[in-house]
């Protein structure tokens, strides 16, 4: 007894270290209950790809294109949107499952003894066995027609005197076929949750389109804001360099007591004032280099995201400027963006809808048939003796039933008409008003692609003009300072007109750079908004096959 009393307390602490472990990430109902033991954790996520190939002496070095592609790639944003395609061909096998075939099967055992009340149950006490095994097989087809097989074997035994095959074995097979006439009658209403499932796959399809073309327009943002942001860090340190020259100059010329003490302040206010804008400038670089970093998902390796950000295209346009017209945008954008094909899947299926929705209002008429055999088996007492029993076997048995030697068949023929029909006439109407709903959707998305398609022009064409303008401000704004440069070195004027004019330098190159890169992002803008934004960035939507 000692050692089983020990046996049992060391089996009841390995119990307990072992949901105490267990425990430490589950709740302790779970960890009772057992389900944190049986939980198989989630497959790891795929880590990002293709960033390691654009290290380069500690830089990640990118062009447009490579940015596309890293992002199409590792953007955590396309990966969710994906799941939309996932979901609708999983609805497709969905549609497909009330016409799996189906078999069944099963056994059952019994045994009964009960005390009798007269003589004509054979025994004083009845004592009978049981047994039954069944087969069965049904499928419905896409015409609505239902067929249904079912086989069947009892064996019965008893004490009773009374029975005269025993033990009996009894079999039959029936065939039935069942056949809706109005509602649900034909292809079309049995298949339509298929049709319905198809044309939902393709909307997926249209929208994660329409998603991914978001996502490169937002790329290209991000990737011409970063060239923006380090563009204009550069010029606010030239303009810093530039103002701690003047300040240099003016802090010599007071030692020679050729400046007056108090306007030594300006130039070094000047200098102070730069510096901020330089720092103002670095940490908005940063802001836009992590965006740029989570687009392409740099920032899910440490490695990478500790490396600073080489972009090589440059924002200054090479060769002649694209140019469009409203007319020729609307129009390829009507053939290619594919929100509208989206709209055309959701009204397809509405059609599909309504129709469904008549057929369900349709009186439930079936005529059903069947058609069955019978067989008998089992010991039963012999009126000419010798033998003083007949036997016959399951077999016997088997061969009545599938000859049919003992058949039954029959018909039916039902009606089910409801004398209201609230639901069908409700679920009818809602069809009706989801399609009306779509239409109203697919109008509001034409008005708002045809505005978008608008503004892309407009600002393209203002872009343009306004890059041409900064070049000549940046020209002039040059001019200008060299010319109060030569004049504040001969003393024709102070110090003042020298540091404004190398502000409006770094504001017209700012103007510039600003300029440049507003008319990339319109040339984005207005292949995003015809549907040519993934053709002209060589990016085809491939499904893989299953």
């Amino acid at each position: 007894m000692r050692m089983l009393h020990l046996f049992l307390v060391g089996l009841s602490l390995i119990l307990v270290c072992g949901f105490s472990a267990r425990a430490q990430n589950a709740s302790r109902l779970e960890t009772w209950l057992g389900i944190s033991g049986r939980q198989k954790p989630a497959a790891p996520l795929s880590a990002p790809q293709g960033l390691q190939d654009h290290v380069t002496n500690g830089k990640l070095v990118l062009s447009l294109d490579d940015s596309i592609r890293l992002a199409l790639a590792n953007n955590t944003d396309i990966r969710i949107d994906h799941t939309q395609i996932d979901f609708a061909h999983d609805n497709l096998g969905r549609a497909h499952a009330p016409f799996d075939p189906l078999v069944s099967s099963s056994f059952a055992d019994s045994r009964a003894k009960s005390p009798t009340i007269n003589l004509t149950q054979g025994a004083t006490v009845l004592d009978t066995l049981s047994q039954t095994t069944t087969f069965g097989y049904s499928q419905l087809f896409q015409t609505g027609t239902n067929f249904q097989t079912l086989f069947n074997t009892s064996k019965l035994s008893t004490n009773s005197s009374q029975s005269t095959v025993n033990p009996s074995l009894s079999s039959a097979v029936q065939f039935t076929i069942t056949q809706p006439l109005l509602r649900n009658f034909g292809l079309f209403p049995n298949r339509a949750p298929i049709l319905i499932a198809q044309r939902n796959i393709k909307q997926a399809r249209a929208n994660f389109t329409a998603q991914v073309n978001n996502i490169i327009l937002q790329i290209v943002a991000d990737y011409w804001n970063v060239v923006l942001a380090r563009e204009n860090l550069s010029v606010q340190r030239q303009s810093l360099e530039e103002a701690q020259r003047s300040y240099d100059h003016d802090k010599k010329a007071l030692s020679l007591g050729a400046l007056p003490p108090l306007d030594i302040y300006r130039s070094e206010s000047q200098v102070a004032s730069r510096r901020v804008g330089v720092i103002q400038a670095e940490y908005s670089l940063k802001q836009s280099a992590d965006q740029f970093r989570r687009d392409i998902g740099a920032d899910l390796d440490p490695t990478i995201r500790a490396l600073d950000l080489e972009l090589t295209d440059q924002p200054l346009p090479v060769g002649e400027l694209p140019t469009t017209d409203i007319a020729t945008a609307l129009s390829r954008a009507l053939a290619n963006r594919p929100e509208f094909e989206a709209a055309r899947q959701q009204l397809a299926s509405d059609d599909l809808n309504i129709r469904l929705a008549h057929n369900n209002s349709k009186p439930d008429l079936e005529l059903s048939g069947f058609y069955s055999g019978n067989g008998v088996a089992g010991d039963q007492p012999n009126p000419t003796p010798p033998p003083p029993l007949l036997r016959s076997s399951l077999s016997d048995g088997l061969n009545q039933v599938f000859h049919f030697t003992y058949p039954a068949y029959g018909a039916t023929l039902s009606l089910n008409l409801p004398i209201k029909r609230h639901s069908a006439e409700a679920n009818l109407a809602d069809a009706l008003a989801s399609r009306r709903q779509d239409q109203y959707f697919e109008r509001r998305s034409n008005q708002s692609i045809t505005l978008e398609v608008t503004n892309a022009v407009h600002s393209l064409e203002q872009a343009k003009l306004t890059m041409e303008a900064a070049k000549v401000a940046v020209d002039l704004a040059r001019d200008s300072l060299h010319a109060d440069e030569r004049k504040y070195e001969l003393g024709a004027e102070p110090v003042f007109f020298v540091l404004d004019a190398q502000t409006q330098l770094a504001q017209a190159e700012l103007n510039l750079i600003q300029a440049q890169v507003n008319f990339q992002i319109a040339v984005a803008q207005v292949d995003h908004a015809t549907g040519d934004l993934l053709e002209h960035r060589h990016v085809q939507i491939v499904e893989p096959t299953k």
